[in-house]
């Protein structure tokens, strides 16, 4: 078979050099659409269940809320572990599963056991499933200050939360966006107890009013001659004084036709949400947007839509806010660790030209032992490209073994081919060139296959690890 490879190549040297030159060309194309990133995909099929349940301690969240997800959890399909934690009024339960298992299947495995164990859990407790995120989720964290005493911790939250927010989440490859710091707004209700019962009104049905207000709700529709109008009930709550409007139970006064929640209480924002946690930027508070990518997305590709954006909000920003979109940037990590390999190869690379002139004494010969350099670059990104795989730490290292061995090889056969030819050129009746090197490629074609042979032995065992190992080292392989 290489025999008939190496005539093939010597007799058809143009049709050789055409596919050389577009591999090189589809090749750096390629190269230019691989994922980059620090490490393999490293993401384990990995279902996070998150259930509030507000008032709870610790210890009645895990009795009451965590326990019977876990038990319900470790009987589904796949599962390899389950991993739980218990907060005030707060659980999130990790549910593993296999490596090669689809997320999708196992979101849908998740999805069926939470309606299974939903009647167990305490009433008005609901468990939501987390998005799907990356090991290497966070990819940026985005900064908000402001130096204008107009705008308060409030609103900053505020702008964080619902503008730049919203607007980032509708970038592609964005998974989730996690707001901290500033105050968040909330409405007090301060209910006068004697009001409650000269109008003979309950706790309970404050809250129900509560409950059920802020909903524009249908009317059904009027039929008219050609057409049909829809009836809307708008119960959507604008300001304070619409909540105060909120009806809580018919009165049995003829001049008052209901109770409303001004009645019996009154309605402010005199001040927000009770704390947990804060967040600061450059020692000044301010507000933390902290950024997660969804699995198998290109870091860097993501965090340049990002920014592109964030240049965008950052023009429809009130006086005196300012956008810090450079407080962490993964991408920031992985152009240096690439950077720092891919020096480390340009060097490699001009080692061995200098080698291998010293050595042969020859520009044309060192040349053409070059030329499997690139080659065996863009050959491998398109293998990279076939396999889904990504441009990191690991596959360039790979990379880095690989081109010495291959200069090794190429050394041997081009170093024993040039010396034959000086010595064809010597004898009374010299043979063709082609023949000369055919003949020379031919005697050292066995050292160089078995030595190849040998470095390929030695890496097949990554091919068999598993688990978290196997995802690292495999692309080294």
């Amino acid at each position: 078979m290489f025999d008939s490879i190496i005539r093939f190549s010597l007799n058809y040297r143009l049709l050789v050099l055409a596919i050389a030159a577009l591999m090189i060309v589809y090749g750096s194309l390629v190269m230019r659409s691989l994922p980059v990133d620090v490490f393999p995909d490293l993401n384990r099929p990995t279902v996070t269940v998150i259930t509030e349940a507000h008032g709870l301690a610790p210890e009645e969240v895990e009795t009451l809320v965590t326990f019977p997800i876990e038990a319900a959890m470790n009987g589904a399909s796949g599962v390899e572990r389950v991993r739980s934690s218990s907060s005030i009024g707060f659980s999130v339960v990790y549910v593993e599963f296999g490596w090669d298992t689809d997320i999708y299947l196992a979101r849908q495995i998740v999805t069926e056991k939470m309606n299974e164990v939903s009647g167990n859990l305490p009433e008005n407790v609901k468990s939501l499933m987390g998005s799907i995120t990356s090991i290497m989720g966070e990819i940026m964290f985005i900064g908000l200050t402001t130096d204008n005493p107009d705008v308060t911790p409030m609103d900053l939250r505020t702008i964080g939360e619902w503008d730049v927010r919203q607007r980032l989440l509708g970038v592609s490859g964005v998974s989730k966006i996690t707001v901290m710091g500033g105050e968040q707004k909330q409405f007090h209700v301060q209910v006068d107890p004697q009001k409650l019962l000269s109008y003979g009104v309950t706790l309970h049905q404050v809250r129900e009013a509560l409950q059920n207000a802020n909903v524009n709700t249908t009317g059904g529709f009027i039929l008219e001659p050609y057409q049909e109008k829809s009836i809307r009930n708008i119960g959507r709550v604008r300001t304070v004084e619409d909540l105060e409007q909120s009806v809580i139970a018919k009165s049995v006064e003829a001049n008052r036709p209901a109770i409303t929640l001004g009645d019996v209480g009154s309605v402010s924002l005199r001040g927000p949400l009770a704390k947990r946690g804060d967040a600061s930027v450059n020692g000044q508070p301010g507000v933390l947007l902290a950024i997660s990518k969804q699995p198998a997305t290109d870091t860097i590709g993501v965090t340049e839509k990002i920014e592109a954006q964030l240049a965008s909000i950052e023009k429809t920003l009130p006086e005196g806010v300012t956008l810090h979109p450079e407080i962490f940037q993964q991408a920031d990590f992985i152009q240096n660790s690439i950077s720092n390999i891919t020096e480390a190869l340009q060097h490699g690379a001009i080692l061995v030209a200098i080698v291998l002139f010293l050595f042969l004494l020859n520009f044309r010969t060192t040349a053409i032992t070059l030329v499997a350099i690139p080659l065996s670059f863009v050959a491998t990104f398109i293998i990279f490209k076939w396999f889904g795989m990504s441009i990191n730490t690991m596959t360039l290292g790979g990379l880095a073994i690989a081109i010495g061995e291959l200069v090794d090889d190429a050394i041997v056969d081009v170093e024993n081919s040039f010396r034959r030819l000086r010595e064809n050129r010597k004898k009374g009746s010299p043979l063709p060139a082609k023949e000369v090197i055919f003949r020379a490629s031919k005697e050292v074609r066995g050292s160089i296959v078995f030595s190849t042979i040998i470095v390929i032995l030695i890496f097949m065992p990554l091919f068999a690890m598993g688990g978290l190992e196997g995802k690292i080292f495999t692309p080294l392989g």
